[in-house]
């Protein structure tokens, strides 16, 4: 891993705490507030026209992306745990081999023209959302930091405050060391961490929002 990015670094440890989540109100069985973490630089620049809910096609291709196929399904909650429908739910994230499709990622580890990398969904009445992808891999910072698979979100209803956070992946080594993780409290690291069913590809992550 012999290269250095500092700007990269800059930019993902400045972020790290601003906007942190608060906990989702006093009463006993409230959810924790899904806590803010870094947009990160590599939010999409350049439009596309698929940004289904399918990440593994890319419309007008027949390979499926390499990788690992994985689900990812969860619930858009208030801070009384109720379902918040209409809520958009923008994600992107690298690939297999922890590569963004974005001119400014200097990573050298290879593109796949046939991985989409962002999607735009919205929540349906009971505050679902669900899409599949492939899971993300690994990426190096600097010489002495990698980050651990994740996936970035962006959700917002009107009536909530927007929040840009990542969902990460339970049992991943590398999650006891990521810097933008620890930087916020035990309660909400463990709501950055999405949970495996049994030893499907499916993997839930629910995502609190708080009113404005």
């Amino acid at each position: 891993m012999g290269r250095t990015n500092l700007s990269r670094r800059g930019f993902m440890v400045a972020g790290a705490t601003a906007g942190a989540g608060v906990l989702g109100g006093a009463a006993q069985g409230n959810p924790v507030a899904t806590p803010a973490q870094t947009e990160g630089p590599f939010y999409p620049t350049v439009e596309q026209s698929d940004k289904d809910a399918d990440l593994t096609r890319v419309a007008g291709r027949d390979t499926v992306a390499a990788g690992e196929i994985i689900e990812v399904e969860g619930r858009v909650l208030s801070a009384q745990g109720e379902p918040i429908a209409g809520a958009v739910v923008d994600i992107w994230q690298a690939n297999s081999a922890g590569r963004y499709a974005h001119e400014a990622d200097p990573n050298p580890a290879p593109l796949d023209p046939n991985f989409q990398g962002w999607a735009i969904l919205t929540t349906d009445a009971q505050g679902r959302y669900r899409f599949r992808t492939v899971k993300p891999g690994a990426y190096p910072v600097d010489e002495s930091w990698s980050r651990p698979p994740h996936v970035h979100f962006k959700v917002a209803r009107r009536g909530f405050r927007e929040i840009t956070t990542q969902m990460y992946f339970e049992g991943e080594p590398l999650n006891e060391v990521d810097r933008v993780l620890n930087s916020v409290s035990e309660p909400e690291r463990s709501a950055l961490v999405a949970r495996r069913a049994g030893d499907s590809g499916v993997y839930t992550f629910d995502v609190v929002l708080v009113p404005v």
